[in-house]
């Protein structure tokens, strides 16, 4: 039997992700490619649950066909890119960024189970800023790891 998730676990979970996206952009700046590949393969599997199943994934830069990433492979070639079942990714882990900070709505606990909803805001290298609505839906597993098997991000509403 798994204990409650707390408020902390779901901030611990939050900044060992931005972590990971920065640690996957240093890689690829001092290493290319495999190196990104290699740590993006590393934190998909420290924080998602594709281990458990299918992982909700709609990432905020991805459209058409595959919109949706329910699979692992789908997760790393967003987050890096370079492959050909993907195309028209271009590596969004690999952009540069240096902080990614995290802004919360509300967040929902019961038991195992938590949900978040916020904002996140990245900054790359040149300082550019990049802020998102993003969801996060986690499960604990039996090791009392939080894994993410809902991740859903988009790009603010412009009203015209």
């Amino acid at each position: 039997m798994t204990t409650p998730i707390t408020e902390q676990e779901l901030t611990e979970a939050r900044k060992i992700w931005g972590d990971a996206l920065v640690a996957v952009s240093k890689a690829f700046e001092e290493g290319g490619i495999d190196a990104a590949r290699e740590v993006a393969n590393g934190a998909i599997d420290a924080a998602y649950g594709y281990n458990l199943g299918p992982v909700l994934f709609k990432p905020t830069l991805a459209s058409g066909e595959q919109t949706f990433r329910p699979t692992r492979d789908g997760a790393l070639s967003y987050f890096v890119g370079h492959t050909d079942e993907y195309p028209l990714d271009g590596g969004f882990g690999i952009k540069g960024w240096r902080t990614v900070v995290s802004e919360t709505s509300a967040s929902f606990i019961q038991g195992d189970v938590a949900m978040w909803m916020g904002w996140v805001t990245f900054t790359d290298k040149d300082g550019n800023v990049t802020k998102v609505d993003k969801s996060w839906g986690y499960k604990k597993d039996e090791e009392g790891t939080l894994r993410i098997v809902l991740h859903h991000s988009s790009l603010p509403y412009q009203p015209e």
